[in-house]
């Protein structure tokens, strides 16, 4: 199929922006390549990237091939005498769900990538709304079954994509492999290593000897060959499109295999890779949780029995909760970012108040009592740290 139309202006906001042309053209370029004949493109709208990328919807203007009408490019901007383990990440992610059945493939379309551009050309989802949307809008029942939907989406993911290590480690090795295969590895493991001396100067609150201990078993998860799978690494709200084929996860910047049983903590902290989660109902965390455990049950039966997944749900959790306190200490700036899409965000605070309230509540529940105090006892020290008495409110939808 050939469209004959003349091709528009890169442009945004009206006036021609230098890293969209770039963009456009790095490209044209690439699906040229890929498809052996002159693609061109057209209409750049800005999809809103971020300070390291530049992410736009095109029309597609002229083609000898049947491509959708549109295409979205995200176009990295590090230096090219730079490593760029994001766009190695998100490349080889994409390819690994693309040469997967169409049904089994969760997240868009990759047509073309070039590693010199540093670019990617994805399906085009359209407009259609994400998890973030459905939480901020103002029907419940929408926003309970994206959720579940969400999360049995995350486990079939999983399910899919487990045992599938050495494709994924053979398609960055065809770029250029990221110095570390998980990106949580040097952090969390500084964070487990230096968050009880920090929350004692802090806080004046030291850190018993189990709860030490349970720190230690939550880093042993990151090198544990078991339950394994593919993970997007930053699964919050923005980046989960509800359509109608069903969740679509979006950018894999830090997307790796690691030990599934992180992502599935994410269900309880929750969305811990971002600091702008308001509450969840009662029975919410559960059902999600319970959601995703229907579907990883197929490929590790083990997860099944209670005692197997429970007490590694609670590690998996304290890794969460200790990580992002160690952040929002250390690193403010790049810990307390918001997402661009919410206008009203919760305070940082109150986001690390529930987590740690969460946490003791998790912790009781499964008789880890000295975890349990520790955790309740850390929330106190920081209502009283910070001056907030008031609870984490729910998202807009669950009010």
């Amino acid at each position: 199929m050939s469209v004959e139309t003349a091709a528009d202006p890169p442009a945004v906001g009206g006036e021609a922006d230098p890293e969209v042309l770039a963009t456009v053209v790095a490209a044209e370029s690439v699906l040229s390549r890929r498809f052996g004949s002159k693609i061109r493109l057209s209409g750049p709208e800005d999809l809103g990237g971020s300070e390291r990328s530049v992410v736009l919807r095109v029309r597609v203007a002229a083609s000898p091939f049947s491509l959708p009408r549109t295409l979205v490019l995200k176009r990295y901007l590090e230096p090219p005498d730079q490593p760029c383990d994001s766009f190695v990440r998100e490349a080889a992610s994409y390819q690994l769900f693309t040469a997967l059945a169409s049904e089994d493939r969760m997240c868009p379309e990759l047509f073309a990538h070039g590693a010199d551009a540093r670019l990617v050309v994805l399906e085009d989802l359209g407009g259609a709304p994400t998890l973030a949307d459905k939480l901020l809008g103002d029907d419940a029942r929408s926003a309970e079954r994206a959720l579940l939907s969400w999360s049995r989406s995350l486990g079939r993911l999983h399910a899919t994509t487990a045992g599938r290590e050495a494709d994924f480690d053979a398609l960055e090795r065809r770029l250029t492999p990221p110095e570390l295969k998980d990106p949580l590895a040097v952090d969390g493991a500084k964070a487990l290593l230096e968050l009880p001396a920090l929350l004692e100067a802090q806080l004046d609150v030291p850190t018993p000897a189990e709860a030490v201990e349970h720190a230690r078993t939550s880093r042993s998860l990151l090198e544990t060959g078991r339950h394994r799978a593919f993970s997007p690494s930053d699964s919050c709200p923005d980046n989960n499109l509800i359509t109608n084929r069903g969740v679509r996860f979006l950018d894999f910047e830090g997307g790796c295999v690691r030990n599934a049983i992180f992502d599935a903590a994410y269900l309880r902290v929750p969305f811990p890779s971002c600091w702008c989660p308001f509450g969840l109902p009662a029975g919410m965390t559960d059902a999600m949780v319970a959601g995703w455990r229907a579907e990883v049950r197929v490929v590790w039966p083990d997860l099944d029995d209670d005692s197997v997944l429970l007490p590694r749900l609670l590690d998996a959790q304290l890794f969460w909760v200790w990580l992002t306190t160690w952040q929002f200490f250390t690193r403010p700036e790049a810990a307390q970012s918001h997402s661009s899409s919410l206008a009203d965000t919760p305070p940082d605070t109150l986001v690390l108040i529930e987590r740690w309230r969460r946490l003791a509540e998790s912790a009781e529940a499964a008789g880890v009592h000295e975890v349990a105090a520790h955790s309740a006892r850390v929330a106190d020290a920081l209502r009283a740290h910070f001056g907030r008495d008031e609870p984490l409110a729910l998202y807009p939808a669950f009010r």
